[in-house]
């Protein structure tokens, strides 16, 4: 039954993870915790199969809408779409003029976050052992390559688009790491920043169905992985995310000395704030 009170709710849900997915070292998936709704999330997401689509090949459009609706919870997802989208056109507007008039000091913000995610992810490691040591620092020497390389941070034609969208997805499904974090990585987060706040409609669709694509694909991945191998995935992320500090420390550093303390002011309270929030809801992945 339709219930229009849950669905201003779940809006308000998916705002809040759309707003955080937007700012490099906030997870989604860890608002979708804190929220409660992230059970619901994976549960709607493995429940969708796509046979829906055999009947459609068929012309059986009777048999494909009764399919369809009970695959696909649309009472749940359009709400948290919506919310999400609204988000993010705002709050692109928005560190769109920070990128332009406070480079820095924006970039200083988005470290802290990264970095305080990456004491979130640090805890979840049963031991930090040799095993866990050498693959981050692996995953971080290559992060930290990968960011440097100025043919991909320069290249934003619609593959790099479509492939930065497949990637960035997998945030929304883990908490502890943001999906902005992994566009940082690829080089796309200011270009697809600069892409909402003009409203570049080709470049968007490509990006979202790059997104759907991984949406389908990667959450079924990350949940093998996780369930099967957490302790070298956790270790993984830490690796990606400490290589990709290297565009925040670039910024920062780059900066007039005298703005350096205020920078770094900056970057306690964005690890304050995370670190906040993550004691009131503190949770285990999965």
């Amino acid at each position: 039954m339709f219930d229009f009170l849950e669905m201003i709710k779940i809006f308000l849900r998916g705002f809040l993870m759309g707003t955080c997915d937007i700012m490099p070292g906030i997870s989604g998936g860890t608002i979708a915790l804190i929220t409660g709704i992230y059970d619901k999330l994976i549960g709607a997401i493995s429940n969708i199969k796509l046979l829906f689509l055999k009947p459609l090949l068929k012309g059986d459009i009777n048999e494909f809408k009764k399919q369809l609706l009970e695959e696909v919870d649309f009472e749940f997802f359009i709400p948290l779409g919506l919310g999400m989208a609204v988000a993010m056109l705002i709050m692109a507007s928005v560190i769109n003029y920070l990128l332009g008039n406070y480079a820095a000091f924006t970039y200083s913000f988005f470290g802290g976050l990264i970095l305080a995610s990456i004491y979130i992810l640090y805890k979840q490691l049963d031991a930090f052992n040799v095993q866990a040591i050498s693959t981050t620092l692996i995953f971080a020497v290559l992060a930290y390559i990968f960011v440097g390389l100025n043919p991909m941070q320069a290249a934003h034609s619609l593959p790099i688009l479509f492939i930065s969208g497949f990637i960035a997805i997998c945030a929304m499904l883990l908490p502890g790491i943001s999906g902005s974090s992994l566009l940082l990585l690829l080089g796309q987060y200011e270009y697809m920043i600069n892409v909402l706040h003009t409203f570049s409609i080709i470049e968007i669709i490509i990006f979202v169905i790059g997104a759907v694509l991984g949406f389908m694909i990667m959450s079924r991945i990350i949940k093998y992985m996780l369930e099967n191998h957490k302790q070298l995935t956790v270790a993984t992320l830490i690796g990606i995310m400490l290589g990709s500090m290297r565009i925040p420390m670039q910024n920062v550093v780059t900066a007039p000395l005298t703005s350096l303390p205020i920078c770094l002011i900056i970057a306690v309270i964005a690890m304050a704030l995370v670190l906040v929030v993550e004691t009131k809801f503190n949770y285990e992945l999965i």
